[in-house]
């Protein structure tokens, strides 16, 4: 007998996982997503075009309007087996859970229980990881501590930036879903402790979090640039009345000596470095102000005029 299944979803995960349930014969009565906000960079699919293609019935009630009880018999009304949540920004309430007959689940990008909450893969990636994954897990009241139905896990390369472990951990939620389905639908997932004690919770970033401290050690300030590389806001420094964002940076080779230079942008033999608390520095490829791309020459000419 077909499945029937809820949808909550955003984002590549989003559109990803909606194909996966497709091709394993789900059927799909209605998908529930976001309006884009125009304020906010949309460098990844659409879930609303996504369902336009496939002829899936597609609405985008807000925070609030998910809350209310018209909302809630629309649900009820639809009689589901499943509910899913698939990158849905928004917390789904227990009362909303339990219409669905044979669970709730939502798909995280971490390896829960570590980086329960909001964007893990920035805060993973910000943390040094070299590792994370993806966990689909039963939804609860609270955030990402269901038990675990499955995981895939992924490399956190040296030089990856959150962007790119965001495409490795598309991949990772596809096949996660992929192979757990059969036994979710057949009523045989395996379900394993979600320990919260050994992980903690994250909440969401902002733009100014990505203001560059050159105290710090040039790891940690590499690791803030890799979190929050374009398309995300980007890792910042200001200069009198400009910011600068770095768009690409790596870490300096060794045998660049800037340990004698102050902390902050500095400009050697016509190439662009940030000076870092412990004498290492980034090299910085490009820079952008108010969106433009800065040569170095351009930045020199600003600082001689200060």
């Amino acid at each position: 007998m077909t499945k029937k299944a809820i949808v909550f979803a955003y984002h590549n995960v989003g559109v990803r996982c909606i194909k996966v349930l497709l091709a394993r014969g789900v059927h799909i009565p209605l998908v529930v997503t976001h309006q884009d906000n125009p304020a906010e960079t949309i460098w990844f699919e659409s879930v609303v075009e996504l369902c336009h293609q496939y002829d899936i019935p597609v609405v985008t009630p807000s925070s609030t309007e998910i809350l209310e009880e018209s909302f809630h018999r629309q649900i009820q009304a639809i009689q589901t087996d499943f509910i899913f949540s698939f990158y849905y920004r928004h917390m789904l309430p227990t009362s909303l859970l339990k219409l669905a007959a044979c669970g709730a689940y939502n798909l995280h990008g971490s390896l829960l229980p570590k980086y329960r909450g909001r964007v893990p893969v920035n805060w993973a990636v910000l943390h040094g990881e070299t590792e994370t994954g993806t966990t689909l897990h039963e939804m609860t009241a609270k955030p990402d501590a269901g038990a675990i139905i499955a995981q895939t896990s992924i490399p956190i390369l040296p030089d990856d930036t959150a962007h790119e472990v965001f495409g490795k951990l598309t991949v990772a939620a596809e096949q996660t879903l992929w192979n757990a389905l059969p036994k979710l639908l057949s009523g045989n997932a395996p379900r394993l402790e979600n320990n919260l004690a050994l992980g903690s919770y994250f909440g969401g970033r902002t733009p100014e979090d990505g203001r560059i401290d050159w105290a710090q050690t040039a790891q940690t300030v590499y690791n803030l640039h890799r979190a929050v590389a374009p398309p995300y806001p980007g890792a910042f420094t200001q200069i009198a009345d400009k910011i600068f964002v770095i768009v690409k940076a790596r870490l300096a080779s060794s045998f660049t000596n800037t340990s004698n230079l102050p902390l902050g942008l500095a400009i050697v033999d016509n190439q662009l470095f940030g000076v870092c608390g412990d004498g290492r520095a980034l090299h910085i490829l490009e820079l952008a102000e108010n969106g433009k791309p800065v040569s170095v020459t351009e930045l020199q000419e600003y600082i001689n005029e200060l």
